[in-house]
């Protein structure tokens, strides 16, 4: 990883927990003004922001540290780490939400001071607005699984916020049941987030196949090369950032050991031309064990002994 990557992911986390931080203070403002459900669901939302942020900013600094001799693979799995940690608390909001909504449809409360929330949503837009953009160009940077994560909780702000905005109008104009209605609809979103960011950092942290075409095209680039005959065993998987690739090449069985290992290094440079930033481990076999290791082939060898 680039020094200008590593400055742009301790920036962008900094930048997370402080628009949290002035979020949060401004809602739990506005929670105790409005009695709003709708504006606690923001708040809740902020307050899970907040902690994705600061989960997010202990993981990308642990993940950037270099290998040492207890981690030989890196860090880069506390990333994952990171994103389930994150799935687990979101799911508690939600579900937190979601049960205090029920709670107000049975017990309905007055919502007041709205144009205080008014202006409170209107701010979060706009600071959330300018955090999102920044999060978007980190991650065509870096490609940072953990930013992902912390910029899909920022996103759905903008639906939040506006939903909310729209939830304290109609509450004031005496439909009160919108409100509490609209904190129901923000908790299962939030469950259903939780569900998404979970299941994708325990893909990872399950060492799950690149489901993307890659087995494919790392296929085709092996056999390109003029002097591989076959490639099979293919896998792949992802830790934080770098992808895993690792897979089998057939050559002609006359070839020395050393020309076998500089045609894998000119495959491995072919592949991560298509993937930047992989790590390729490239085994070399004789062509032999390729036609042996095939069901039509294996079979002949078993008659003939």
């Amino acid at each position: 990883m680039s020094i200008r990557e590593e400055k742009l992911l301790r920036r962008v986390t900094l930048a997370s927990v402080g628009v949290a931080i002035l979020l949060i203070t401004l809602k739990l403002v506005a929670v105790i003004s409005t009695n709003a459900i709708s504006m606690m669901a923001s708040l809740i939302d902020s307050t899970m922001d907040l902690f994705a942020s600061l989960v997010t900013l202990t993981a990308v600094r642990i993940a950037l540290q270099p290998p040492d001799e207890d981690h030989r693979f890196g860090h880069g799995k506390a990333e994952p780490l990171a994103a389930l940690a994150q799935a687990t608390f979101i799911a508690g909001s939600g579900a937190f939400l979601l049960l205090e909504a029920i709670q107000r449809l049975i017990r309905p409360q007055t919502v007041e001071t709205v144009d205080l929330g008014i202006a409170v949503m209107l701010l979060s837009m706009v600071a959330t607005g300018f955090l999102v953009l920044f999060q978007r160009h980190v991650i065509r940077v870096t490609q940072s699984t953990a930013i992902q994560a912390d910029a899909a909780h920022y996103g759905s702000d903008f639906l939040v916020n506006a939903a909310t905005i729209a939830a304290l109008l109609l509450a004031h104009q005496g439909i009160g049941w919108v409100d509490p209605i609209f904190g129901a609809a923000v908790g299962g979103f939030i469950l259903f987030s939780a569900w998404v960011v979970g299941r994708k950092a325990l893909d990872q942290l399950m060492d799950r196949e690149v489901l993307d075409g890659s087995e494919a095209r790392i296929h085709a680039i092996a056999v390109s090369h003029p002097r591989v005959e076959a490639a099979d065993n293919i896998r792949t998987r992802m830790a934080g950032r770098t992808m895993i690739i690792q897979l089998y090449i057939y050559l002609q069985d006359d070839l020395d050991l050393a020309h076998a290992h500089v045609i894998g290094d000119e495959v491995a440079e072919k592949i991560q031309e298509i993937f930047p930033g992989a790590d390729v481990l490239i085994h070399e076999e004789p062509s032999t064990a390729h036609d042996l290791s095939s069901p039509k082939t294996e079979a002949t060898y078993q008659e003939s002994l």
